[in-house]
C-alpha cells in the first residue's frame, strides 16, 4: 500500500509561531515533482507535539488538499491517551487522509496487554488503515514482534509499521510474525539500505525534506533490486542522514532546508530551536558531499 520515500514534512512557522499555509503548499509541490511517493504531515519533524488539535488537522486537511490523490498521505495521530487516539483517527479521516500514523502509548509505558488493547480500540473505532510507528527511543514503549504480530492478524486495517527501533533483524522477525504482505517501512534514513534488502519497502525520512529527488531515487533503486546504485545513493547521502541529527531535530533539518530552499520560513516552536554552530557545519559539509549546495 506505500512504498517509496515517504518525507516526514517538516511544519513552515513564521517567526510569531503562525502556521505559514502558503509555504507548507509550495512544499508539497516540491516533495511531489522530486519523486516523493507519499507524505507524512504532522509527525514528530513536523513539530506535532507543539501544534493545537485545530492546528494539527487543519495541516491534514492543507496536505490533502494539495495532494490532490497523486501520493498517499499518512497523517500523524498518535496520542498516550486512548479516547485522543480514537479522536484523532476519526479526524484525520474526516480530513481526507489515506491512513493514520500511530506511536503506542508514551509516557505512561503500558505493558504489552495495553499496548494491544489501546490499538484494539483504536482499530474498532475507525476503519482507516493504520501505520504503527515504534520508536522505543521517543515512546519508552517497544511494540514486541509478537504483539505485533497478533495486531497485524486481529485487524486487518492495521497495514504496516514505521520501525525506528534501530533493530535490523526486527524486519525479518515481523515479516515472520506478520506476514510478507505487511508493509515495513524504514523509520531511519541510515538504515534504510539494509531495512530494504531484508523485506522493507521504503522510508518515512527526515532527509527527504531536503534532498526529496536523491532520496526518491535511492528507494526506487531498492525497489527495483539495484543495490549496487542503492549504494551509491547512501554513501552519497549517508552523511547527510548523520548530520541532521546533530541536534535536536527538527532544528538541523529546518537549517537544511534555509541553505537549500532560501524562501522556506525558519521558525520552530519552542521548546526546539534552532540547532548550534558544529551542527550547521556538520549540515553544510554533507549538503556539500550530496551535492545539494
Amino acid at each position: 500500500m506505500f512504498s517509496g520515500s515517504i518525507p516526514a514534512l517538516v511544519t513552515p512557522f513564521a517567526e510569531d509561531g503562525a502556521f505559514v499555509e502558503s509555504a507548507y503548499r509550495d512544499f508539497i509541490e516540491w516533495q511531489i515533482a522530486e519523486g516523493s511517493t507519499g507524505l507524512v504531515p504532522v509527525g514528530t519533524t513536523g513539530e506535532a507535539a507543539t501544534l493545537s488539535a485545530e492546528e494539527h488537522f487543519h495541516a491534514v486537511r492543507v496536505c490533502v488538499d494539495q495532494t490532490k490523490g497523486r501520493v498517499p498521505v499518512i497523517a500523524g495521530a498518535g496520542s498516550n491517551d486512548t479516547r485522543v487516539a480514537i479522536q484523532n483517527i476519526r479526524a484525520s479521516k474526516d480530513a481526507g487522509a489515506d491512513a493514520a500514523l500511530m506511536v503506542p502509548p508514551y509516557y505512561n509505558r503500558p505493558n504489552q496487554e495495553g499496548i494491544f488493547r489501546h490499538f484494539e480500540a483504536v482499530a474498532n473505532s475507525c476503519d482507516l488503515p493504520i501505520v504503527l510507528y515504534n520508536v522505543p527511543g521517543r515512546t519508552v514503549t517497544d511494540i514486541h514482534v509478537e504483539t505485533m504480530g497478533q495486531l497485524a492478524k486481529a485487524f486487518p486495517s492495521i497495514v504496516g509499521v514505521k520501525d525506528a527501533t534501530g533493530v535490523i533483524q526486527r524486519v525479518s522477525a515481523q515479516r515472520a510474525a506478520c506476514g510478507k504482505d505487511f508493509c515495513q517501512i524504514s523509520g531511519n534514513d541510515d538504515m534504510a539500505l539494509a531495512f530494504n534488502a531484508t523485506g522493507g519497502r521504503g522510508c518515512i525520512s527526515v532527509t527527504a525534506n531536503v534532498a526529496p529527488r536523491l532520496c526518491a531515487e535511492f528507494q526506487a533503486a531498492c525497489l527495483a533490486g539495484d543495490y549496487a546504485r542503492a549504494l551509491d545513493y547512501q554513501d552519497r547521502l549517508f552523511p547527510l542522514h548523520m548530520a541532521l541529527f546533530t541536534d535536536a531535530s527538527p532544528g538541523p533539518i529546518k537549517y537544511a532546508l534555509s541553505r537549500v530552499r532560501k524562501d522556506f520560513p525558519r521558525a520552530l516552536r519552542l521548546p526546539m530551536t534552532w540547532p548550534g554552530e558544529a551542527s550547521q557545519r556538520a549540515v553544510d559539509a554533507a549538503l556539500e558531499v550530496a551535492g545539494l549546495l
